[in-house]
């Protein structure tokens, strides 16, 4: 099954790919959809989306899990972390997708094995656990973490089942 992380924002939304076969993972791309903050917010938001679009079309991914939003100290910055959220869940759901949704604490938590586990230590567990992988920065880094999370729920879920 083809995975698709997402860690949301407004300025740059991360995503990766995965490939989950049983309890095998391997990387299959990431990277990161920029939006031009000159922009209107209204066009930033349909840039997103087109981008999302395009993404998933050329990828066709099974599945995806979404980061959920934390609350910043500024509330205009957590508005605008919504707002792309928002955009990214609809164009997952459009797509015909169910997307899973992970707090970051279980998302470092599954990867890491700590929920306070710091961006650095992310990084180099997703590198770890995706042999050769060159990740595109921070963000596609979160992006693949949220995938690698969702991978390992639903094998859970499998088992469980």
């Amino acid at each position: 099954m083809i995975i698709l992380g997402l860690d949301p924002g407004l300025g740059t939304t991360g995503w990766g790919l995965i490939r989950a076969e049983g309890n095998r993972l391997s990387h299959l791309a990431n990277g990161q959809l920029k939006t031009d903050v000159k922009e209107s917010l209204a066009r930033r938001l349909s840039h997103l989306d087109s981008q999302l679009a395009a993404l998933i079309a050329d990828h066709a991914p099974g599945a995806a899990a979404v980061e959920e939003v934390f609350v910043n100290t500024n509330p205009q910055s957590t508005l605008k972390l919504g707002q792309a959220r928002g955009v990214v869940l609809l164009a997952v759901a459009r797509a015909g997708i169910e997307p899973g949704e992970y707090a970051a604490r279980l998302v470092k938590k599954a990867v890491v094995g700590v929920g306070n586990a710091e961006k650095p230590q992310v990084h180099a567990m997703v590198a770890r656990l995706l042999p050769g992988v060159k990740i595109a920065g921070a963000d596609a880094a979160d992006a693949l973490a949220v995938a690698i999370c969702h991978a390992h729920h639903l094998a859970s879920a499998r088992r469980l089942g």
